[in-house]
C-alpha cells in the first residue's frame, strides 16, 4: 500500500516539475569589469523576471533599458533616455578602471558612473528590477555600493524604488514622463513630492504645478492608498524624505506606477491598467486651472477630437528645438485664439504643427496639399451635452432590468415546474445528503447544518445565484470546461463565490455533480478546493466555491507573458501545496481518494498563490484495505489530439 501511494505521488509531482521549472544555464544576471554586453545580449535577474538590455523603441534609435520578463515593449527604466545609440551599435561596458559606460559609434560614450580612482566593479540586475554598481574587495566579496538605477528613474516606479528628496546626497528622485509612447526621452511631466508640503505628491507640467495629491492623511493618497493593491510608506528623517511602496499580495502581475507622456498616473496591477490621475480626460482631484488666453476660455466645452486623415494645406511648425510633446502641441494652439487644429509634427508622436481658420480636413484623398500624408489630427469641435440622454437610459436601466430579470427567472421556474423535475430535485438532495428540501423557496441560502451531517454545506436558492451572477451574464463568465460554465459571484453578505453550473450538453453529468458534492464535502485540508454549497432547482444544479483570485495554475505557467511572474520559492511552494494534498488524499484522510484527473487546469491559487486541488468529478474513493480496483469507464483529460492518435494509430 505504501509503495502504492509513493508511486502515485512522484508520477503526479512527475507531471508538473517539468513545467514549472525551466533552465535558466544559459542566463547571466552580472557582468564583471573588462566585459561587455552588446546590443545583442541580455541580463536576466536571478529569478528570471526581469531583463536588461538594447532595445529599438523608434526606428533606428536604441535605447539600454529594463523590462520585465514577457513585457518586452514596456520599458521600466531607460539608461539613455536622451541620447540613443544608432542601430545595433550600443555596447554596455565597465571599463579596466571600473567605470560603466555605454559605448556607441560617431558620438562620445555616455557615462553612467566614473570611478575616482580605478577599482574592481561589478554590475548586477537584482531580482527587484534595481540595476548595481558595486566595487569589490580582493576576494570578490561586495565592498560598497556605488551606483544604483533606482537613484535616477525614468517614468515608471516599481516596487522598492523611492519617490521624494535625499538631502544628504542631493538626489531627487522624481518621475519624469517619455516625451511621446515612441519617444523615451525626457517629457513635458515630472512627479515628485511637494517641496511646500512634503506629505504630498504633485505632477508638473514644464515646471508649472499641474496637480496636486492632498496630504497623505486628507487627500487622493489616503483614497488611492485605501482601495489599492499597495501598501504605501512614507519616511522622514534629517536624512531623506520619501514614499515607497510593496505589493499586498504575494503575486500581482507586473506592479508599477507609471507617468505618462499625457500627464497620467497610471498604476499597474493584477494584469489591469487603471488612470489614476487624469488632468485632461476626467479632471481628477486635485487638478489645477493652468492659464490660458480669454479667447481660449469662451470656447467653453468646445474640445479637441481625434481624426485620421488629410488636412487642405501645411500648417504653422514649430522649431524642433522645442521638444514638444502632444499635450504641449495642443497647449500652443490653445494660446493661439485662431487654431482650429494641431498634429504631432514627427511620426514618433513628438514636435508641433498647427492649422488656423480656414482650413478643411477629409478623411480620404490628400485634398489640396499634395504633399500631406494621412496622420491623426486633433481638431477642436463643439462638445454636445447630451447629459439627458445618460440620464434617461441610466433612469432606464435601473427600472427596466430588475423586472426583465425577475421576469425571466418566472418564466424558467414555471417552465420547469413539473412532478418529475420535484422528484429528481429531492432524490438529489437525498443522494448529497441533505434534509433541505422544505425550504428551496428562501431567496439566500438554506442551511443543511442540522441534519446530522458534520459537513458544513450550505444550500443556496437559485435567485440568490442569479443574483449574484448578474443573471449569469458574459462579463462575469471565468471560462468553461467539461462541467459546464464556471462564473464568478458575489453573494449579498459580500463573500465572492464560483459557481460551475451543470450544462445540458456537458461532457460530465449527474454522476460527476454528486461525486464532487459528496466527496470534498467530506474531505478538509488547505491543498483541497473549499465547497461552500450547492444549487439544484429542478433541471439546474450547481457547485458554489470559494473563489480563487489567482485563477488556475496552467493560466500563468502557459502563458508566455505570465509564467515570468512566479519565481523560484513560489513554484517550490505550489509543488509542495500540491503533494500535500495528494498525501492527504491517498493517505490521510477518511476517504482513499483518487483524483483520476490531476492536470494544471484543475490547481486553483488563491490570493496567497496557495495551490487548491479542484475538479473531483472524476474522482475514486478506494476502501482503506483497497490498494486497486476496476473501472468500467475511461476518464481524465485526452492528452492526443483525435488526428495524431489516427495518424499514429
Amino acid at each position: 500500500m505504501a509503495n502504492t501511494t509513493r508511486n502515485l505521488l512522484l508520477f503526479s509531482l512527475s507531471c508538473f516539475i517539468p513545467l514549472l521549472f525551466r533552465p535558466t544555464c544559459s542566463q547571466i544576471a552580472t557582468i564583471a569589469q573588462g566585459q561587455q554586453l552588446k546590443h545583442d545580449q541580455e541580463l536576466v535577474s536571478t529569478s528570471g523576471m526581469f531583463k536588461l538590455g538594447f532595445k529599438s523603441v523608434h526606428e533606428d534609435n536604441s535605447y539600454l533599458g529594463i523590462w520585465y520578463n514577457g513585457e518586452d515593449d514596456n520599458l521600466l527604466w531607460v539608461a539613455n533616455r536622451n541620447t540613443p545609440t544608432f542601430g545595433s551599435t550600443g555596447i554596455l561596458e565597465i571599463d579596466d578602471r571600473g567605470s560603466l559606460k555605454i559605448l556607441h559609434q560617431l558620438a562620445d560614450p555616455v557615462v553612467l558612473y566614473s570611478v575616482e580612482e580605478p577599482s574592481n566593479t561589478s554590475a548586477t540586475l537584482e531580482d527587484s528590477g534595481n540595476f548595481v554598481l558595486h566595487e569589490l574587495k580582493r576576494d570578490g566579496s561586495i565592498k560598497r555600493l556605488l551606483w544604483e538605477s533606482f537613484d535616477y528613474p525614468t517614468d515608471t516606479l516599481l516596487p522598492g524604488m523611492k519617490l521624494g528628496i535625499n538631502s544628504k546626497t542631493g538626489l531627487n528622485w522624481a518621475l519624469t514622463s517619455w516625451r511621446s509612447d515612441k519617444s523615451p526621452a525626457s517629457g513635458s511631466f515630472s512627479l515628485g513630492l511637494d517641496p511646500s508640503d512634503s506629505t504630498q505628491w504633485a505632477i508638473w507640467w514644464r515646471g508649472e504645478v499641474y496637480w496636486k495629491s492632498g496630504s497623505f492623511q486628507h487627500g487622493f493618497l489616503e483614497v488611492f492608498l485605501s482601495n489599492s493593491s499597495y501598501d504605501f510608506f512614507y519616511v522622514s528623517n534629517e536624512n531623506e524624505t520619501y514614499f515607497n511602496y510593496t505589493v499586498k499580495k504575494a503575486v500581482t502581475i507586473f506592479p508599477r506606477l507609471k507617468l505618462n507622456s499625457e500627464g497620467e498616473l497610471v498604476s499597474y496591477k493584477a494584469d489591469s491598467v487603471a488612470s489614476q490621475v487624469s488632468c485632461t480626460k476626467n479632471m481628477s482631484i486635485g487638478c489645477m486651472k493652468l492659464n490660458v488666453p480669454e479667447c481660449s476660455r469662451s470656447l467653453g466645452n468646445n474640445v479637441f477630437q481625434k481624426h485620421v486623415g488629410y488636412m487642405s494645406n501645411t500648417g504653422f511648425k514649430f522649431s524642433e528645438t522645442d521638444n514638444l510633446s502632444r499635450i504641449d502641441c495642443q497647449a500652443k494652439c490653445l494660446d493661439d485664439c485662431s487654431c482650429v487644429a494641431y498634429a504631432s509634427k514627427n511620426d514618433d508622436g513628438t514636435g508641433c504643427e498647427i492649422w488656423s481658420t480656414g482650413v478643411s480636413f477629409t478623411e480620404s484623398g490628400t485634398g489640396d496639399n499634395k504633399l500631406d500624408v494621412k496622420r491623426e489630427v486633433f481638431i477642436l469641435e463643439p462638445r454636445e451635452n447630451k447629459w439627458w440622454i445618460w440620464l434617461i437610459a441610466s433612469v432606464g436601466v435601473v427600472m427596466i432590468v430588475p423586472p426583465v430579470c425577475s421576469i425571466c427567472y418566472k418564466i424558467w421556474e414555471n417552465s420547469n415546474r413539473g412532478g418529475v423535475g420535484k422528484m429528481n430535485q429531492r432524490v438529489l438532495f437525498d443522494e448529497i445528503g441533505g434534509g433541505a428540501m422544505a425550504s428551496t423557496k428562501n431567496d439566500t441560502l438554506i442551511s443543511r447544518r442540522t441534519d446530522g451531517h458534520d459537513n458544513q454545506l450550505d444550500v443556496f436558492s437559485f435567485k440568490s445565484i442569479v443574483a449574484a451572477t448578474n443573471c449569469f451574464s458574459v462579463g462575469n463568465k471565468l471560462g468553461e470546461g467539461g462541467f459546464g460554465p464556471v462564473y464568478k459571484g458575489k453573494l449579498v453578505d459580500g463573500r465572492e463565490i464560483a459557481v460551475k453550473r451543470l450544462s445540458s450538453h456537458s461532457g460530465q453529468g449527474l454522476v460527476e455533480f454528486k461525486n464532487e458534492a459528496i466527496l470534498i464535502a467530506k474531505l478538509q485540508h488547505t491543498n483541497l478546493v473549499r465547497l461552500l454549497g450547492f444549487c439544484i432547482q429542478v433541471e439546474e444544479k450547481m457547485l458554489i466555491y470559494e473563489y480563487m483570485p489567482n485563477k488556475s495554475l496552467d493560466f500563468l505557467i502557459f502563458d508566455s507573458e505570465k509564467k515570468y511572474m512566479l519565481n523560484w520559492k513560489e513554484r517550490l511552494n505550489i509543488i509542495e501545496g500540491i503533494a500535500q494534498g495528494l498525501i492527504y488524499l491517498h493517505k490521510y484522510s477518511r476517504l482513499k481518494v483518487i483524483h483520476r484527473d490531476l492536470k494544471a487546469s484543475n490547481i486553483l491559487l488563491d490570493h496567497e498563490m496557495i495551490p487548491k486541488i479542484s475538479d473531483f468529478g472524476m474522482a475514486r474513493i478506494f476502501g482503506l484495505n483497497e490498494s486497486e480496483a476496476n473501472t468500467k469507464r475511461v476518464v481524465g483529460t485526452l492528452i492526443c489530439h483525435p488526428w495524431h492518435c489516427v495518424n499514429e494509430n
